[in-house]
């Protein structure tokens, strides 16, 4: 059997034509392409102008004699968000390469992003940024107003990571002062490890990291591919010897501890009782409340809470 050169045309174009139909159906389309195209053109000029603005001083590195380059060197910046020089330059290059949201929140750091930058960043990136700062979901109207309306008595609304999703004004001075923490760092398990005025406010400080370190280990346990929760745990394991000795034990537990003392840095010595109130079972929020123990306690929680809205109306 044979067959002809114009069969042999036929079927080869035939072929072509069904090879370009497959290709075109699963290409993205023309529009999209361009915009994915602009945002990563956006993000490489938004890493540019952020690297250019910050002194080798603002991170700790040496200025040195040769610097032809405003700011930062590109392989400074890749040194400190701990990424390959050659990929970061590619991603200021706008090339088209997966950026997870570990290396955008290292990326952040680095470049001493504020919020409205940090978010800028992930909005260009296409990525959802997982810190507290990013989002406060389940936390209405009719919650903040609880928590106001619980003062003097210190609250918050946590989840089962530990972000502190929203506190009134007693509960912001419990340990020092949380509105001078950055909204990213709003998070007990990096205040209790990292935070000076947190480690100091807290009496019996190796138990209460031991116990915390065990119960987020139980929690994670239905959040083992989120993001959110392994960037908690490789932040930590980083800054503090203490955590990495703790989380290697592999300690699991519930239990909650329902009595806690405080040496308040504004009143001194409280005794509280801790109590969870769970919200909603679904995204892990709860409503964490503190009473006191005793009467001293009480009256200095009042002095605590006078202390708190003094200094609000100042700062007004």
């Amino acid at each position: 059997m044979t067959t002809s050169a114009h069969e042999t045309v036929r079927t080869t174009t035939a072929r072509a034509t069904a090879t370009a139909r497959a290709a075109t159906a699963t290409a993205p389309a023309p529009a999209a392409r361009s915009a994915v195209g602009i945002r990563r053109s956006e993000l490489a000029v938004f890493l540019r102008s952020r690297r250019e603005r910050i002194t080798p001083e603002q991170v700790g590195l040496p200025h040195g004699v040769r610097r032809r380059t405003p700011g930062l060197r590109r392989e400074e910046v890749a040194h400190l968000s701990a990424v390959g020089v050659t990929w970061y330059t590619w991603l200021e290059q706008a090339r088209d390469i997966q950026v997870s949201v570990q290396v955008l929140d290292a990326l952040a750091r680095a470049l001493l992003l504020d919020g409205s930058e940090r978010a800028h960043l992930f909005q260009l990136a296409g990525a959802v940024d997982p810190t507290p700062a990013a989002s406060c979901t389940g936390v209405t109207p009719a919650l903040d107003q609880m928590l106001r309306a619980l003062e003097p008595l210190p609250a918050c609304i946590q989840n089962s990571r530990y972000d502190i999703l929203a506190y009134n004004r007693t509960y912001a001075r419990l340990m020092g002062d949380l509105e001078a923490v950055p909204p990213e760092d709003r998070n007990c398990m990096i205040l209790v490890y990292t935070n000076p005025e947190w480690r100091r406010s807290i009496v019996h400080l190796e138990e209460t990291r031991r116990l915390m370190a065990a119960k987020l280990r139980a929690s994670m346990a239905g959040h083992l591919g989120e993001p959110a929760w392994k960037m908690l745990v490789k932040r930590l394991t980083a800054e503090s010897p203490e955590f990495r000795a703790n989380w290697e034990r592999y300690e699991v537990m519930d239990l909650r501890t329902r009595t806690k003392q405080f040496l308040n840095p504004y009143v001194g010595f409280l005794s509280l009782c801790h109590t969870d109130l769970w919200l909603t079972r679904e995204t892990g929020a709860r409503l964490v409340t503190y009473t006191p123990t005793d009467d001293e306690s009480r009256e200095r929680l009042e002095k605590l809470y006078a202390l708190a809205v003094s200094a609000g109306q100042e700062q007004g």
